[in-house]
């Protein structure tokens, strides 16, 4: 059995007596969380599993203008920590259906009320970079995930992926790697550095 197909399983019978199970898929930038998520989603009980994304809480641009953090989007000092908190409080509590932002990148935008978690919803699947961060305030949200994987990949492979999502944003070679090196790249080591104790480690195929 397959890695993911085993954590499919896992979950699975994890969920068994419960209304809600919320697991945290973390790591590094570039890790592959979002693609994780989504082959992960398609093996749990059809119309049962949502994803949430930590990225719909980047502050808006202006925002990290007005503090001087423009050049470091995607730090952890870039996100709404709290409102972040609070969302996955209400999917934990569930009750009711809830609205989730979602970070739309060709326009570099979070969207409010971007998808919807309905309140029948068994799995929370929530992926972000920060989620098993050992520093305050991220280490809070330790209670409220049910399980947690991390996903590692080699710092190599991540400097290829990230580079190459610059770009394929229109970026030349230069450019593209000095975005990734200035700043996803720091952002990378400190997942890395920084991270609490998980219940999986996953090595995704390069």
């Amino acid at each position: 059995m397959s890695e993911i197909a085993h954590l499919a399983a896992t979950l699975f019978r994890m969920a068994s007596g419960r209304d809600r199970v919320v697991v945290a898929i973390a790591g590094p930038p570039g890790a592959g969380k979002s693609t994780f998520a989504e082959a992960l989603l398609a093996l749990l009980p059809e119309n049962s599993a949502a994803i949430v994304p930590m990225d719909g809480f980047h502050y808006d641009n202006a925002v990290l203008e007005t503090r001087g953090l423009r050049a470091r989007k995607g730090a952890p000092e870039t996100f709404d920590f709290e409102g972040f908190r609070a969302l996955l409080e209400r999917l934990r509590k569930g009750g009711g259906e809830v609205a989730v932002p979602v970070f739309d990148r060709g326009s570099d935008l979070a969207r409010a009320g971007g998808s919807i978690v309905g309140a029948d919803t068994k799995y929370i699947l929530v992926e972000g970079n920060y989620l098993l961060l050992d520093e305050s305030p991220w280490y809070g949200l330790a209670p409220l995930f049910d399980y947690s994987v991390y996903l590692d990949v080699p710092r190599p492979e991540l400097e290829k992926r990230l580079i190459q999502r610059w770009l394929d944003h229109d970026h030349t070679p230069e450019a593209a790697r000095e975005r990734a090196m200035s700043n996803d790249i720091p952002n990378a080591e400190r997942v890395i550095a920084r991270r609490r104790s998980v219940d999986i480690v996953i090595r995704p195929p390069g």
